[in-house]
């Protein structure tokens, strides 16, 4: 083997795909022409997480699979998990998917809380050996703790957790990696705090780092989005005894001109299997549902009443934004539910005084509220949308005074008490101030997962009375 080859490494590095599977063959081609021009010379290929997302047909009609056959097909060495792995795929069927993936699934903070052992397909690092190189890798995912315990996991503190397994790594290796899908603040942190690490490779919000960013040492990459970017880093030593230094960074823009056929054959067939699969009937309607953004529509008040039904509370509030159509009449299917709720977002129960119930409701009278872009935080959506009601009566006037709009708010009759607190049936994503942000005031806030909203628009369509109660009036001006 020449010096050449043992003495440099070159990393490609993706991350947040997000199930972007249109872009997947063309990220594998690049991948593919990468590793030709390495010729003899190392090369590692990773994944930083969030490659899944159930907004997709592939992903929800295989819960994974079809993002592991990809992972395989174009020759990753290495993966570590992000939020939507971890909260929004079923644990057993997260394993059932990992239980064919051919390269290893990294990550040193998630942990079962029975046993204090992380899932028998994660391992906290791995060391990989490339031309003669020794390659430590762990990873990390951001610690939505309260959402993994309702899993049964325990999510530790990254930064932490990262220090000790560098800690182990450092004089095994000669080279130090960090999968991290925490955000480049974090990773800005770890790089600062957090002596021994090479290279931290980043994702989770997302960030586009044209250049590596070296802090105290260690270099900071982030490859931006939904497949739009292979990172690429380059390492190198001039002799045996030195260290690695990291000698270049980019992000290689990624063409669909660009296609790797086995990769794109693969998703074909995933996506056939798939719709096969969503056209499971679920409920017969005999009427049309539309949803509106600017006001009350049918199917957002069968929403909200599929979340208070859910949470078993006296009113619920979501946002119309949720739903991308109308419900036609006739058969419904898993398949058309999922097109039209695709957000992996669950219920939650929040206790909110009453003032802040008639704030969001006053924003919801509001254009710069209800057609407001969102991006992120699982919404799926483009705009807002105006607030849906359920066990909540609204009396407004449309000509009155911004913020002076309703003139009452009642729950069963009863005006609502400005100073009293009420639970609330409402969206995991305002209690993360996204959109009506006085929702996220709320108190004593009770995550319910596993389930989707979308699973919960399926148990209400099945409800006796459901149709007929949605298109009963709750915005009365």
């Amino acid at each position: 083997m020449s010096q050449m080859a043992t003495d440099k490494l070159t990393i490609l590095h993706t991350n947040d795909i997000h199930s972007h599977f249109e872009m997947m063959s063309a990220n594998a081609a690049v991948i593919s022409r990468e590793r030709k021009a390495a010729g003899e010379e190392a090369v590692l290929v990773l994944d930083i997480g969030d490659h899944m997302d159930r907004a997709a047909v592939e992903t929800e009609g295989t819960m994974g699979q079809a993002n592991v056959d990809v992972i395989n097909l174009t020759g990753y060495d290495a993966i570590t998990i992000g939020n939507n792995e971890g909260l929004t795929v079923p644990v057993e069927a997260l394993e059932t998917a990992y239980s064919g993936l051919l390269c290893p699934v990294v990550c040193c903070n998630i942990f079962e809380i029975i046993g204090g052992k992380p899932p028998v397909w994660m391992k906290e690092h791995v060391i990989l050996e490339k031309n003669g190189i020794k390659v430590g890798i762990t990873g990390a995912t951001a610690a939505f703790d309260s959402f993994y315990k309702l899993l049964g996991w325990d999510a530790k503190d990254p930064e932490a957790s990262i220090a000790e397994q560098v800690q182990i790594l450092r004089n095994q290796v000669d080279v130090v990696i960090v999968m991290s899908h925490l955000g480049i603040t974090a990773d800005k942190a770890i790089a600062d705090r957090v002596s021994g690490i090479d290279i931290i490779l980043g994702g989770h919000t997302h960030h586009v780092l044209e250049e590596p960013l070296f802090i105290n040492g260690t270099a900071v990459c982030g490859a931006g989005k939904f497949g739009h970017y292979v990172g690429k880093v380059e390492l190198e030593r001039k002799a045996p005894q030195e260290h690695f230094t990291v000698m270049s960074g980019c992000c290689i823009p990624v063409e669909c001109t660009e296609i790797d056929l086995e990769v794109e054959n693969a998703v074909l067939i995933h996506r056939e299997q798939a719709e096969e699969r969503l056209q499971e009937a679920v409920a017969v309607t005999d009427r049309k549902l539309e949803v509106d953004y600017e006001k009350e529509s049918s199917l957002a008040n069968l929403l909200a009443q599929a979340v208070r039904h859910h949470t078993n509370t006296d009113i619920a509030i979501v946002n119309s934004g949720q739903l991308l159509g109308h419900l036609p009449a006739g058969q419904i299917s898993v398949g058309m539910i999922h097109g039209l709720c695709p957000s992996p977002i669950n219920p939650c129960v929040v206790k909110l005084c009453g003032s802040d119930i008639l704030q969001a409701l006053e924003e919801s009278l509001l254009p710069e509220f209800y057609n407001k872009k969102i991006m992120g935080f699982g919404f799926r959506g483009k705009v807002l949308g105006v607030l849906a009601l359920d066990g909540l009566e609204v009396l407004y006037n449309e000509a009155g005074l911004h913020y002076h709009k309703i003139t009452q708010a009642s729950i069963q009759g009863v005006p609502i008490e400005k100073d009293r607190e009420y639970a609330v049936g409402t969206l995991d994503m305002f209690t993360f101030k996204v959109g009506y942000e006085t929702l996220a005031k709320g108190q004593d806030v009770l995550y319910m997962l596993p389930e989707f909203i979308r699973d919960l628009l399926r148990q209400e369509l099945s409800r006796p009375g459901a149709l007929e109660e949605s298109f009963l009036t709750r915005w009365l001006s």
